[in-house]
């Protein structure tokens, strides 16, 4: 017998939204290689327009992140082109780990012209948020230190909290800062945001228009992932959240691939915590594909939320509750692993179908010739890729 998705249950499936990363569309690979793949776009367009396909198929990623410089144009026109497709410009990602000059640092770089330089490239960031009516500004840092004694680690975090800080007067009111955090790379000794708590303590310093963006992939194996996320609604902190899968640490695979339990844990306190649907936490996709293609592993990717966001729905949140008061441990237990174990892939298939869209878009995206189309038009040029 087929499960059936409540009416509640199809109304917030229907507003779930799932930003997708222009770079996605972009070549990458390993630390060793960047693997080229036919059809590539070579431009911050032709990514919105394969973009654009997850959505059409999908109705779950209704914006595109740009990285800068990376997608730097006329946004103007990148603005325009994202509404011809269907989609909007989401959001604005920079890049201080690029650059020969960031090798010490960037935002807590001792010499204050190199800072200047990225607090500056921030501030052009914030410009580019005007033109492409973008909300959220989202600061990753390749920072920290190889060597115990080799920098004086307090200071870098005054450092940055003063840069931090400049960035952060310069947001129009509409406008956020969200604090990404990485537990290592490519620092081997100390990371100068590692984890959430340094990234929380830096953006509670700055006030409301700044969060935590938490990346599901950017934490040490066996860490409750799902703990985090409660601390952040609870906290009212929680700005993005970042999907993407890992087996050690931010291998950026498709969502769900290493742990589909965590996955629905993890969108269980998303739900119970009212982060679902919530407009001031945005759900993005942050991975690459090296082996598969990029159109279909975003399909893959944003279905697999959505399946796991069904299951977390499916909780009976009174039954639950009154097995915890209880302390009916294998109870509760039991309440949490039927929903996670109901296949709700076929009443997901017939909604679909109810709305207009293909049942199975992964074949119904296969079947539309738009990947040999691209591999056959996108001949010449440079593809786009990491660095571009």
């Amino acid at each position: 017998m087929m499960t059936e998705l409540s009416p509640d249950i199809r109304t917030a499936l229907e507003r779930q939204a799932i930003e997708l990363p222009s770079w996605a569309f972009g070549n990458s690979g390993t630390r060793f290689r960047v693997f080229g793949t036919p059809g590539t776009p070579r431009d911050p367009f032709e990514k919105i327009a394969d973009a654009a396909q997850v959505h059409a198929y999908t109705a779950l990623a209704p914006t595109v992140a740009l990285h800068i410089p990376w997608d730097m144009c006329d946004f103007d026109d990148l603005r325009k082109h994202a509404e011809d497709h269907g989609v909007a410009l989401g959001t604005i990602n920079s890049n201080t780990f690029q650059d020969e000059d960031y090798k010490f640092g960037a935002l807590t770089h001792e010499d204050d012209e190199i800072r200047q330089k990225a607090i500056d490239h921030h501030f052009a960031c914030i410009d580019v948020m005007h033109a492409s009516g973008s909300r959220d500004l989202k600061i990753w840092l390749a920072e920290g230190s190889n060597y115990p004694g080799q920098n004086d680690m307090r200071a870098r975090q005054d450092r940055l909290q003063d840069s931090l800080q400049q960035i952060y007067a310069r947001l129009g009111d509409d406008q956020r800062l969200v604090l990404e955090y990485k537990f290592f790379e490519p620092a081997f000794y100390h990371t100068d945001v590692p984890d959430w708590g340094t990234s929380y303590a830096q953006v509670s310093a700055l006030g409301d228009k700044a969060m935590v963006c938490l990346d599901t992939g950017h934490h040490a194996p066996g860490t409750n992932i799902e703990f985090i996320v409660m601390q952040l609604l609870r906290l009212g902190k929680l700005g993005s959240f970042d999907f993407n899968s890992r087996f050690y640490a931010d291998d950026d695979l498709i969502v769900g691939a290493a742990d589909p339990f965590q996955l629905f844990r993890i969108l269980f306190e998303v739900v119970r915590g009212g982060g679902l649907n919530n407009p001031d936490v945005a759900f993005m996709l942050d991975q690459c594909h090296n082996i598969e293609d990029k159109i279909p592993g975003q399909i893959r990717s944003v279905l697999n939320v959505q399946e796991m966001t069904a299951r977390a729905l499916l909780v009976d949140r009174d039954a639950l509750a009154a097995a915890q008061t209880a302390n009916d441990v294998l109870a509760a237990n039991a309440v949490f692993m039927d929903a996670f174990y109901t296949d709700v892939r076929p009443a997901l298939a017939q909604w679909r179908e109810s709305r207009g869209l293909p049942a199975d878009p992964m074949a119904a995206y296969a079947a539309s010739g738009y990947q040999q189309r691209i591999a056959a038009d996108r001949v010449g040029g440079v593809q786009a890729g990491w660095g571009a």
